[in-house]
C-alpha cells in the first residue's frame, strides 16, 4: 500500500467550489493507485474571523478556550471534502484530531506533537481511498483540545508523512517557494530546490510559505517537502537536504510589526542580562536582534513583535521593580529585512554586497549566522530595501 499525504491550505478550500477542485486532484492520485492522507486547513480566512469574533468579547481570551474555537473552522472543511469525494465516488472518512490520535503537549495555542498513533489510520486505509484529518490541531493526554500555532497544518502533513513513512505535498495558492514574496516584489524568482536549513530560517524571519516546525520534523526525518500549487499544474519547489542549485543567497525574508526595546542606564551587572532574558522566556516571550553595550552601565537592545509590548513591558516592570533610575524605551514602526543562503558559509564578500546594497538606507539593528544576514529598518525604507538587496543577490 502506497501512501501520500497532502495538505490543502485555506485558501484551497475556501469555498464550495474549491473543495470540489481539490476533491477532483484527489481523485487523480487515487486512479494511479494511492492512498491519500489528507490534511486540511480551515476555509477561507475562517480562524482569523474565529479570532475576531472571540475578540469582539474580550482582549484576553483563556487560551483553552481559544483552542476549543479555533479547531471548529478545520472540522467543517475536513467534512465537507470528505462528502464531496464520496459523492464522486473516492471513499473517504474524515477525523478530528482525537479520532486520528494526534497528541501533543498542553501548551495552548502553541501545543508541540509528542507522538501519532498510527495503527488506526491504516486500518482505515485499507478501507477507504482517502482519510481526511484536520490540521493545526491535536488532543492531550488528559483529552484537551490544543491547537499548533498558526500555519501549524503544515506540521500536521508533515508529522503524519513521517510517521506512516510517506511522501508530503503541501498545496496552496502559490506555484512554490520563491526567492522572496511575489506580492512584494512580482519579479521574484521560484526556487526549485531550498534546504531544510534554509527554509527554517526563512520561516522564522518571516517567509510564510511553511510552518517552521514542519521544516523541522521534515529534517528529523528526512522528508523531502514538496511544495506546489492547488490550482495549476506548474512544478512546485522542494524542500530537502541538499540544495542541487547551491546559490550563495537562496531568499530573502520581511517581517513587518517590529518594535525594538531598549533597557538603559542599568548597573553594570551582567547577571541582569541573563535575569532578563530568562524573564522573557518564562513569560513565553520571543525576542530577537539583541545588541548588549557596555559602558559606565549597561544598554540592552533587541526587537519583538509590536503585539507583544505590553507583555514584555509588564515582564520587565515586574523583574526591575526594585531598581531605579533605568530607563525602558519601545520604538514600533520597523520591519525585519534578512537574505538566506546556505551558500554563505563558503562565500567571502556577502556581507559588503550586503551593506553596498543599503549604504543610503539607516540600520538600526543587525544581526548574522552562518547562513544569514539580518536588519532592522523603518518601515518607510522598506520598498527599497528590498528592491536593492534583490538586485545585488539577483534575486
Amino acid at each position: 500500500m502506497k501512501i501520500i499525504v497532502q495538505k490543502y491550505g485555506g485558501s484551497s478550500v475556501a469555498d464550495v467550489e474549491k473543495i470540489k477542485n481539490v476533491a477532483a486532484k484527489i481523485e487523480k492520485k487515487i486512479k494511479d493507485n494511492l492512498k491519500l492522507v489528507v490534511v486540511v486547513s480551515a476555509m477561507g480566512k475562517t480562524t482569523d474571523n474565529l479570532i475576531k469574533l472571540a475578540k469582539e468579547i474580550t482582549s484576553d481570551a483563556v487560551p483553552r478556550e481559544m483552542d476549543m474555537l479555533l479547531t471548529t473552522g478545520e472540522q467543517v472543511s475536513a467534512s465537507l471534502l470528505a462528502i464531496a469525494l464520496n459523492d464522486i465516488g473516492v471513499t473517504s472518512k474524515s477525523l478530528n484530531a482525537f479520532q486520528a490520535e494526534i497528541m501533543t503537549t498542553a501548551d495552548f495555542n502553541q501545543a508541540r506533537i509528542k507522538k501519532l498513533k498510527t495503527v488506526k489510520i491504516k486500518k482505515l486505509l485499507k478501507e477507504y481511498d482517502a482519510i481526511i484529518i484536520t490540521g493545526f490541531q491535536g488532543i492531550t493526554e488528559e483529552g484537551e483540545i490544543t491547537t499548533l500555532g498558526r500555519g501549524g497544518s503544515d506540521t500536521s502533513a508533515v508529522a503524519l508523512a513521517a510517521a506512516l513513512k510517506a511522501k508530503c505535498e503541501i498545496y496552496s495558492d502559490v506555484a512554490g517557494i520563491y526567492t522572496t514574496d511575489p506580492r512584494l516584489h512580482p519579479e521574484a524568482k521560484k526556487l526549485k530546490y531550498i534546504t531544510y536549513d534554509e527554509m527554517l530560517e526563512m520561516s522564522s524571519l518571516g517567509a510564510k510559505v511553511l510552518h517552521s516546525r514542519s521544516v523541522e520534523i521534515a529534517k528529523k526525518f528526512g522528508i523531502t517537502i514538496y511544495c506546489g500549487s492547488t490550482f495549476s499544474d506548474e512544478e512546485g519547489s522542494y524542500v530537502m537536504k541538499k540544495n542541487i542549485e547551491q546559490p550563495v543567497v537562496s531568499g530573502l525574508s520581511v517581517m513587518d510589526n517590529q518594535t525594538q526595546v531598549t533597557l538603559s542606564s542599568l548597573p553594570l551587572d551582567y547577571t541582569l542580562v541573563q535575569k532578563i532574558f530568562e524573564k522573557v522566556a518564562k513569560e513565553g516571550l520571543n525576542v530577537d536582534m539583541i545588541s548588549v553595550i557596555s559602558n559606565s552601565g549597561l544598554n540592552i537592545s533587541f526587537t519583538i513583535i509590536e503585539e507583544k509590548k505590553s507583555h514584555i513591558e509588564k515582564a520587565i516592570t515586574q523583574l526591575l521593580k526594585d531598581m531605579k533610575d533605568f530607563n525602558v524605551h519601545f520604538q514600533s514602526g520597523y520591519t525585519k529585512i534578512s537574505i538566506v543562503g546556505i551558500g554563505m558559509k563558503s562565500s567571502s564578500g556577502v556581507a559588503s554586497k550586503y551593506f553596498n546594497a543599503l549604504e543610503k538606507i539607516p540600520l538600526k539593528l543587525v544581526t548574522t549566522s552562518e547562513i544569514k544576514i539580518s536588519c532592522l529598518v523603518e518601515e518607510r525604507y522598506k520598498e527599497k530595501a528590498v528592491k536593492s538587496l534583490v538586485e545585488a543577490f539577483d534575486l
